[in-house]
């Protein structure tokens, strides 16, 4: 959780593997775009940070955060990846749709991950409220997108150990 005490995007470069030669795709959420939308380029921008080219960076949006998992399962099966940045928002409201969408796209995302042996990373915000939201993809507490990318280079790194 991000807090003042715990910001998102603060890490330690230097204990990030590089990822020359290496090919991710970004599948993001096309449901609250302001928010995914800095997701992705905070996930992008470190992502080329570490080393890995602009070709080899594969973008896709699908209409929610529901459908991320099985945007990812589509692109591991069509193309030679070494992981996948799942990146949505979903904003609580006032019916029990929230937990719904939040608890499918995480077991989704975690079977495709576990599905394919590869890393594929959990980049859904579930904030109560849209300020929540930005305050998570850019805003005081960092960016996810950032965190995400982090982890998905770490995880790749793992992988090939």
């Amino acid at each position: 959780m991000a807090t003042a005490e715990h910001p998102l995007s603060h890490y330690d470069p230097t204990s990030v593997p590089s990822g020359a030669g290496r090919r991710f795709a970004l599948v993001v959420s096309e449901w609250n775009r302001e928010v995914t939308d800095a997701l992705r380029a905070g996930a992008r921008e470190t992502l080329l940070k570490h080393g890995v080219e602009e070709a080899d960076i594969l973008e896709t949006w699908v209409p929610g955060s529901f459908e991320l998992a099985l945007g990812a399962q589509l692109l591991l099966e069509q193309e030679a990846l070494d992981g996948v940045i799942c990146l949505g928002s979903v904003v609580r409201g006032e019916t029990p749709h929230f937990d719904f969408v939040c608890q499918g796209a995480t077991q989704g995302i975690m079977a495709v991950g576990l599905k394919f042996s590869l890393p594929v990373i959990f980049g859904l915000l579930t904030d109560d409220t849209m300020q929540q939201a930005k305050d998570r993809s850019g805003g005081k507490h960092g960016n996810k997108g950032v965190d995400c990318a982090v982890a998905v280079l770490k995880m790749a790194a793992l992988k090939n150990r």
